[in-house]
């Protein structure tokens, strides 16, 4: 599957929810995003059936349920001609109490959301979920759960680990395992899972981790086989992402079909030129003093000397070689990275960190929904691209 085989469909935009309570809207959002093909049963006959479940405004990431309107692309940025989405289901906590006291604080919180169908003896399909936070080194005990689609009643179980993995590879991003690789590969396991943290902390590059089946029973390990992870800082010479930064940012994950043809696509900011860890002017923070003053504007972190939106493309059978046992997990490289810049409304500098969220995936209809965000105003857009056959 080669790059060209992508073409851009438009964007449509979120709900504007003026009345909702701060904290409860679709401000500051797109961290997490699944695509439910039976979604909208009543909705337009427009060839964007199904429905999209995503986590809300990032102070809380509840979970809501919205129509998939036909994407518009959004010519020399004007929104207003972009159609929007309706709410089918309003925001709802899923999670109810299975993280209490889980995290010392919910700062920065990271999420994922993948719908399954019904596995086994189930009657109904679910909502798999995962969260994490900013700051949780060391930390691989229990992240993901799964509820029901019906919001006002979640039912939510887990949480469970992903096997011994340390949280910083494994609680955010989520996507579906295609049935007919799955039960080649990696029997039982239906959902693949990973997480990028900048710095290095959890890997050099995204990773992904095929999880399954679920057990019934709160703080059970989930049997986790991986399919893509480089070494991390805490190791001596690791392994790494060809082109690597410890600035990136990759946030969304979709398993792309199309006919014969296959990919893995992990979507973020990728960072160019220099790397270094300080402000964005380019002042550099030392591990130990003396300290330089710290810039006017600008949030300590990662930086580099410019920064693109990207959706980097692996090879399914390089995973299933690792999952069989001939690679190492470290060893699969991108075969392709897509600007997809020219596709946004809203980058204002080349040091601008936060473009793309998260990311989900049509196999019916080869159709790819990515999370612009802070796009519209506070509000993300979704950007559309249909793979062809």
């Amino acid at each position: 599957m080669c790059i060209r085989d992508r073409a851009y469909e438009g964007a449509f935009r979120l709900p504007d929810l003026p009345d909702a309570a701060e904290g409860y809207d679709w401000r500051w959002s797109g961290s997490a995003m699944a695509y439910y093909p039976e979604g909208d049963p009543g909705g337009a006959d427009d060839g964007y059936p199904g429905s999209l479940f995503a986590t809300g405004h990032d102070w809380n990431q509840w979970v809501a349920e919205i129509s998939i309107p036909a994407p518009v692309v959004p010519a020399g940025g004007d929104l207003g001609a972009l159609n929007t989405a309706t709410m089918l289901q309003p925001f709802h906590d899923v999670r109810s109490d299975l993280y209490a006291g889980r995290f010392e604080a919910w700062e920065i919180p990271r999420a994922g959301l993948a719908y399954l169908p019904p596995q086994g003896e189930q009657r109904s399909g679910k909502l798999a979920f995962c969260w994490g936070v900013h700051l949780q080194e060391g930390d691989s005990g229990p992240t993901h759960g799964w509820c029901e689609l019906n919001l006002a009643d979640p039912q939510p179980a887990g949480p469970w680990r992903v096997g011994d993995y340390p949280n910083y590879v494994t609680s955010d991003y989520m996507l579906p395992i295609p049935t007919e690789w799955a039960d080649v590969h990696t029997p039982g396991m239906r959902l693949a899972t990973g997480r990028f943290r900048d710095g290095g902390q959890g890997a050099l590059g995204p990773s992904l981790i095929a999880v399954g089946p679920v057990p019934p029973v709160s703080g059970s390990t989930l049997v986790a086989v991986p399919l893509l992870l480089y070494g991390s800082v805490y190791e001596e010479n690791p392994p790494a992402m060809v082109g690597y930064h410890h600035s990136d940012e990759w946030s969304g994950a979709a398993w792309l079909a199309a006919g014969e043809r296959s990919a893995v696509v992990f979507v973020g900011t990728k960072g160019h030129g220099e790397c270094w860890y300080g402000y964005p002017d380019g002042t550099v923070w030392p591990e130990e003093g003396p300290y330089p003053p710290e810039p006017a504007e600008g949030e300590r972190g990662w930086w580099s000397t410019r920064f693109t939106a990207q959706m980097l493309f692996y090879s399914p059978a390089d995973l299933a070689a690792v999952a069989r046992g001939e690679l190492a997990a470290h060893e699969p490289q991108p075969y392709a990275a897509l600007d997809v810049d020219p596709y946004l409304v809203h980058v204002t500098s080349d040091q601008q960190k936060h473009r793309l969220g998260a990311a989900s995936f049509d196999p019916a209809r080869g159709l790819l929904y990515v999370f612009e965000v802070l796009a519209d105003d506070d509000r993300p857009l979704v950007h559309v691209w249909r793979v062809l056959p």
